[in-house]
């Protein structure tokens, strides 16, 4: 059950002072014991979303062509396999989606020991910030970046050429797009859980802000699939609002770094 220790849990584990009311420290073994069953409990959240979606794919197919209906009404398939793959990789992508939460609580529960109590009451408020953050980036990139760079790409020789499209490469181009536009949109919480641990600080932070500026535009020329400015802009623009804001928000979180550290001591 939840919460109860069995007598395998603890063979791997040294008990700390109960009357402290510290999490039990455990060992190398136990550790790595901890890291296997959150692993396991993440990819069988993932499998069963995964295979969730698999069972609705002619809605999320229908939803992921709309951007593109206008300009091609049909697409099309060169080898037997290529639909199977296609299905595949939307299947993977939604059920990453929609397993997020437990990925990333998964990932607190097996940080949250070496965390003081007041930091462990952040635990909640980082599953579901790190889970909107990667919805919001992916809505992004499907709201805004899609359709602007599918209307640029297929302008591109409008009345000469005519756009046979794949369905392989279309949800490959969709779905890569969707993805790295999460993760770049988890830029806030990841500085915000490096402040905390101390690894940076607000003032490195802006001393970096140049260097910053330069990484974070050619991550986005990486990511957007076209090369005019303005999409490239589109991308560059709200990544560098995210980098102002982790700084913002890492004035907030350092300060409880250092009280952590100083606890320990």
């Amino acid at each position: 059950m939840p919460g109860v220790a069995s007598e395998h849990d603890m063979h791997p584990i040294e008990a700390r002072d109960g009357q402290r009311g510290e999490e039990p420290r455990l060992t190398f073994i136990g550790h790595l014991e901890e890291l296997r069953r959150r692993l396991g409990i993440s990819l069988a959240s993932f499998l069963i979303a995964a295979g969730i979606s698999a069972t609705q794919m002619e809605r999320i197919l229908h939803w992921l062509q709309r951007p593109v209906q206008p300009l091609v009404p049909a697409f099309a398939f060169f080898t037997p396999t290529e639909p199977f793959v296609a299905y595949t990789k939307v299947a993977v992508l939604c059920g990453f989606l929609l397993a997020m939460p437990v990925i990333l609580s998964q990932l607190w529960a097996f940080v949250r020991p070496g965390l003081t109590p007041r930091e462990r009451a952040y635990g909640l408020a980082f599953v579901w910030w790190g889970s909107a953050q990667f919805l919001a980036g992916g809505v992004f990139a499907y709201g805004v970046l899609l359709p602007l760079s599918l209307k640029f790409l297929l302008g591109i020789g409008a009345g000469v050429l005519e756009p046979v499209i794949s369905i392989d490469r279309y949800l490959s181009f969709v779905t890569a797009l969707v993805f790295w536009c999460g993760v770049v949109f988890e830029l806030p919480v990841a500085i915000v859980l490096l402040a905390k641990v101390g690894i940076v600080t607000p003032e490195w932070l802006r001393q970096q802000r140049p260097s910053a500026i330069l990484v974070l535009v050619i991550i986005a020329a990486l990511v957007t699939p076209t090369t005019d400015a303005i999409s490239l802009s589109l991308l560059a623009v709200p990544m560098l609002l995210l980098y102002e804001l982790s700084i913002l928000m890492s004035r907030l979180a350092h300060p409880r770094s250092s009280s952590r550290s100083q606890a320990r001591e």
